[in-house]
C-alpha cells in the first residue's frame, strides 16, 4: 500500500499529515501512520481544531476539569489545544532526532483574530512556544503584510515558524526574506542557528477553485483548456524562487552559521473538483527538500494509486509562466485572485476559531458544577 509514499520520501518529499484529535492521538493511529505510512509531521488549524472538539470525542474530562476550575472560554481552547499538540510532538520526536530537527515537527497557529496585528501575532507565538514545551513545535504564523515582520521577530528569538496561508510569488519572496531577516537578527543575538527550522505553506488547491471558476465564467474553449493548470503553475514557480534565494550570497553567509534552509511546504492539497486526480497536487509538486501536507483521504489516494515519477517540478518553469500569462491575457487578474483567496483563507479562520469559541463555551456550561 505504501510504495508511492516511500518513492515520495524517496525523492525528499516530506509527508506530513494535514490533521489532529485526541482519538487519533490516543487510539494509536497518528503513531500507526508514522510506522507505516512514512507520515514524519503533523500540521494543523483553526479549522481542524473546531471539528476535532466538536466532535467530543476524548475532550470530555479535560472539558469537566476546565468547567470546575471555571477557566475563561479562550483558556479551556489554548489548554486544549497545546495538550494535544504537545503529545503528538512526543509521539512524533524520534523523527525529530532522527532527521536532525528537520522533520517530526507539528504545527499549531496563533490566534487567527490577531492575523493584522503583528505585536500581539509575537506575543501569542511566544506564549505557545512557552505552553507546549517542545522543541519539535512549528508556531504557524500567517503571511498578511502584519505577519511579515512578526516572522522576523519570532525567528529572531529563536522560535522555528511554519508561515501559512501563502498565495503569491510576491508574498512568498517577502517571506523568505522575513525569514532571513531573522535569522540574521537570531545570529546577531548569538543564537544556534542549526536550531532554528522554518518551512513556508504556499496554498495549492484554493488557486485553481477560483481560477476555474472565473474560467468557467468565460465560457470559452480557451480559458476550458487552463481550467487546472494555474495552482500548479503558481507552486512550480514558487519552488523556483526558492532556488534562487537559497543560491543567493545573503543566504551563503547565514548557511555557513548552519541554517537551515525554509523549506517549501504544499498546503491545500485536497483535491476540490472531482474531475481531477485526486493525487494531482501530490504527483505533480514533486521535488527535493519540500513538505506535502495531506487530509488522509489524499494520503490514502496517494499510498493506494499515485503515480511518483520523480522531479516533476524541473522542467517546467516556463511552461508554468505561459500558462499564469495565458490566464492573465484572458482578464483574470493574478493579483485580485491572491489577495482574495489571502483575504479569504484568514476570513475562514477566524470563523472556525469563532465556532470553537461558542461550542467550547457551551460545552464548558454544560459540564460546570451546580453551586452549592
Amino acid at each position: 500500500m505504501t510504495d508511492a509514499l516511500k518513492r515520495l520520501s524517496d525523492e525528499g518529499v516530506a509527508i506530513w499529515l494535514d490533521d489532529l484529535s485526541r482519538k487519533r492521538i490516543t487510539s494509536g493511529n497518528l503513531a500507526e501512520l508514522i510506522d507505516e505510512s512514512h507520515v514524519v509531521g503533523v500540521t494543523t488549524n483553526p479549522s481542524i481544531f473546531q471539528k476535532a472538539i466538536s466532535s467530543g470525542d476524548g475532550y470530555e474530562q479535560q472539558l469537566t476539569d476546565l468547567a470546575a476550575r471555571k477557566v475563561t472560554v479562550e483558556e479551556a481552547i489554548r489548554m486544549i489545544t497545546t495538550a494535544d499538540v504537545r503529545d503528538a510532538a512526543d509521539i512524533l520526536r524520534p523523527v525529530f532526532d532522527s532527521s536532525a530537527g528537520q522533520d517530526g515537527r507539528v504545527s499549531i497557529e496563533v490566534d487567527p483574530r490577531l492575523a493584522h496585528n503583528t505585536a500581539a501575532t509575537v506575543a501569542e507565538a511566544k506564549q505557545l512556544a512557552w505552553l507546549v514545551d517542545r522543541p519539535n513545535t512549528l508556531i504557524k504564523i500567517p503571511a498578511t503584510k502584519a505577519g511579515l515582520p512578526a516572522i522576523t521577530e519570532v525567528i529572531g528569538k529563536g522560535i522555528s515558524v511554519n508561515v501559512t496561508l501563502i498565495f503569491s510569488l510576491e508574498r512568498y519572496r517577502e517571506v523568505m526574506d522575513a525569514y532571513l531577516a531573522g535569522l540574521e537578527k537570531a545570529k546577531a543575538a548569538g543564537l544556534d542557528l542549526s536550531k532554528i527550522h522554518s518551512v513556508a505553506s504556499f496554498f495549492v488547491s484554493r488557486v485553481d477553485t477560483e481560477i476555474d471558476k472565473r474560467l468557467d465564467g468565460l465560457g470559452t474553449d480557451e480559458a476550458k483548456g487552463l481550467k487546472g493548470k494555474a495552482a500548479l503553475a503558481n507552486a512550480r514557480l514558487a519552488y523556483e524562487a526558492y532556488e534562487e534565494v537559497f543560491a543567493s550570497v545573503r543566504w551563503a553567509a547565514l548557511d555557513k552559521a548552519q541554517a537551515n534552509k525554509q523549506r517549501p511546504l504544499w498546503a491545500s492539497t485536497g483535491v476540490k473538483d472531482p474531475s481531477y486526480k485526486d493525487t494531482l497536487y501530490v504527483d505533480d509538486l514533486v521535488a527535493p527538500n519540500t513538505v506535502n501536507t495531506m487530509p488522509e483521504a489524499t494520503l490514502e489516494a496517494t499510498a493506494d494509486h499515485g503515480q511518483i515519477t520523480g522531479n516533476t517540478i524541473a522542467g517546467t518553469y516556463e511552461q508554468a509562466r505561459a500558462e499564469l500569462d495565458a490566464v492573465e491575457k484572458l482578464g483574470i487578474s493574478y493579483d485580485d485572485v491572491v489577495q482574495l483567496l489571502e483575504d479569504e483563507g484568514v476570513e475562514k479562520f477566524e470563523a472556525a476559531w469563532i465556532d470553537l469559541l461558542k461550542s467550547t463555551e457551551a460545552e464548558l456550561k454544560r459540564l460546570a458544577p451546580s453551586e452549592g
